[in-house]
């Protein structure tokens, strides 16, 4: 079973497309989450309508407004709402491909991995194995361990990033306990505008406006991270 945890913010339009390809490529039962935000009143709407409109499907409203670290404090809050075995890193610019599930699955079972990337078929690192932008995380390892270089059990993506290199503390904490392992043939496809595949709106000129800061971030964190573990 997989919990597929979708932040939203403002973009109405993508809800059901986003549902109904998570629900015609599904070779493994889940539970497909909406996490919105108050005041987001189209968003909810299309959100509500799309559950509606397929099984397996909630809207959970989180109690905050959108604010520095959203998408990460959606999925944390998400994770802690739900209770499969594996959960899904995802967002609404996601098209899923048959298969994808099943995939992520056994690459993990096999690699006795805890953090499974997917092929987004746009971001050239990622299609190279190196990086994973959406990732299936194994939920025993986020309560046991924690997912970032806190090391807090029950986190899943550290929120202190304004949105950006959420996913890169993700899998280098993974891959620094050798449970990475990344899935080629799960494609998951990222409908960004960077791949000419989606139109540039208010939500992307959000979740890019802080990279740099994130990054010194990241590089910070990393830093003091492998000189706690050495």
């Amino acid at each position: 079973m997989i919990d597929i945890l979708v932040p939203v913010l403002d973009r109405p339009q993508r809800a059901l497309a986003c549902v109904e390809s998570a629900v015609l490529s599904a070779a493994v039962p889940f539970t497909f989450t909406f996490l919105t935000s108050p005041e987001d009143a189209f968003e909810t709407e299309a959100c509500k309508a799309a559950a509606d409109h397929f099984e397996g499907v909630q809207v959970i409203e989180v109690p905050w407004l959108p604010c520095p670290g959203d998408y990460a404090k959606k999925i944390n809050y998400g994770f802690l709402a739900t209770s499969s075995e594996w959960v899904f890193t995802g967002a609404d610019d996601l098209e899923f491909h048959p298969g994808w599930d099943i995939d992520c699955i056994e690459t993990g079972e096999t690699a006795l991995a805890s953090v499974v990337g997917t092929n987004d078929m746009g971001n050239p690192t990622v299609m190279r194995g190196k990086h994973s932008t959406h990732s299936l995380v194994r939920r025993a390892y986020v309560m046991d361990v924690g997912a970032t270089f806190d090391r807090q059990p029950g986190v899943l993506l550290f929120e202190g990033y304004d949105h950006q290199y959420v996913d890169t503390e993700l899998l280098a904490a993974a891959k620094q306990h050798g449970l990475y392992a990344h899935a080629l043939t799960a494609k998951v496809e990222h409908l960004h505008p960077f791949w000419h595949k989606g139109l540039h709106d208010s939500t992307y000129v959000k979740a890019l406006a802080d990279g740099a800061a994130d990054g010194k971030l990241y590089r910070q964190r990393e830093r003091a991270h492998m000189a706690a573990v050495r």
